[in-house]
Order: C-alpha cells, then structure tokens, then sequence
C-alpha cells in the first residue's frame, strides 16, 4: 500500500501523478495556445485547485495568465497572477455568463456528491467560461484514486463506509467517526465515460491511458 501511494503521490516531483499533470498540462498549452500566446492578458478560473499545481507546471513563464482559484477554503498564494475566493462550484451566481476566458478543474467534479450536483457543478462551468478544460477519473479504473484500495468504488456504500472506519486506506487515516466517514464516502462519486459526456455533451474527450486501461478523462472545449 505505501509503494503504491508513493507512486502516486503528487507531491514527489517524479511520482508518476506528476507525470500525468504534467502531460495533461501539456495538453492544456496545445489546446489553448492561440488564445495564451495571442491575448494579453487571459482569466482562468480554477475550480478546486491550489497554486502548487500551476507553480509545478510553471505558469511563471506566462505572465499574461491570470487565475483566480476557487475553493471551499481560502487558498495562500504567493504568485503575483494567482488569487484565491471562496464558493461552491456547484453555485457561482455570483459570476457572469462567460466571465473567464478558460474554466479549468483538475479532479473535482468527483467530489462534489451525486449525479445532480455534478450537473450542476458541469453547468455552472460551461456558463462561466468560454472554454473549459475539465478532468476526473474514470469510474471504470480498478484503482481507485483516493483511497488507493482495489475496486473500493465498486462496493456497497455500507461496506465503503465500513472500510473506512476500520483501516487507513490511501491519502485518509481511519475515521472514529462513522458519520464523517458517510459523508466522505457520499461526496466521491466517479464518473463513467458515458455520464461525462451527458454532462458535457458538446465537449471533446481525451482519455488517459495506464497500462492499456483508462485511467481518467479530460473533457474540454
């Protein structure tokens, strides 16, 4: 188990979650590059993320980038281009249609509950950017991403639940309290190709592979 959180701890420069952010960023910069090279200045709105990620991927070469992260908690930023809010991604009335230039997330919309409020977080993103840029795991990967546990998102809630408070399991240590455990377990929910694609129907998709398997989707614009 440690091994396997090692390897896929985004943390370590050369952990192989690294490699896929930065692949994935890769992707980003040839999907946008007319508009980062041509426009002045260009709004990003992160929804979920931490500046951690876009120091990593370098964003101090592209002074022109803006980007305003968005969080249930305030983030600390350092970067003169970066700044932080706090809100809900499932309810941003408080920005106008096509505010932001590129409406980016970076494995959130598996986080936000169930089917509707992950349509409600898809169409506030859709509303608030021009473009988007969204990823999240695939539902159909036997690992799964946050507890690092064989096939957990496959089982009963009861026996996520279960896990939860008997084990350390992945990135979380074990829960004393059943009900932050239930809580914990009804926030994830992965999503399937096919209800990513109900939910961003005019998106193009790009799969990410892992030994032959897909291992998370990016949907954009």
């Amino acid at each position: 188990m440690f091994e396997i959180k090692k390897y896929f701890d985004s943390a370590n420069p050369n952990s192989k979650a690294n490699n896929f952010r930065k692949k994935r960023f890769d992707l980003f910069l040839e999907l946008f590059d007319d508009i980062i090279k041509n426009q002045t200045r260009v709004d990003i709105l992160d929804v979920g993320g931490w500046e951690i990620f876009w120091k990593n991927m370098g964003i101090e070469k592209y002074p022109n980038v803006h980007i305003l992260l968005l969080n249930i908690d305030k983030q600390q930023t350092t970067l003169p281009n970066i700044c932080s809010t706090v809100g809900d991604g499932c309810d941003m009335n408080w920005l106008s249609y096509s505010k932001f230039d590129i409406v980016f997330s970076n494995s959130v919309i598996e986080h936000v509950g169930d089917f509707d409020r992950q349509k409600q977080f898809a169409k506030e993103v859709k509303r608030i950017g021009k473009r988007y840029f969204v990823q999240t795991p695939n539902f159909f990967f036997p690992i799964e991403p946050h507890f690092m546990f064989f096939g957990f998102h496959w089982l009963t809630r009861s026996m996520r639940i279960f896990l939860l408070t008997h084990f350390n399991l992945g990135w979380y240590k074990k829960f004393n309290d059943k009900e932050k455990a239930q809580k914990l377990v009804d926030e994830i929910r992965l999503l399937k190709l096919n209800e990513l694609k109900r939910l961003f129907p005019n998106g193009q998709v790009y799969k990410e592979k892992y030994f032959g398997l897909n291992k998370s989707f990016i949907v954009t614009n």
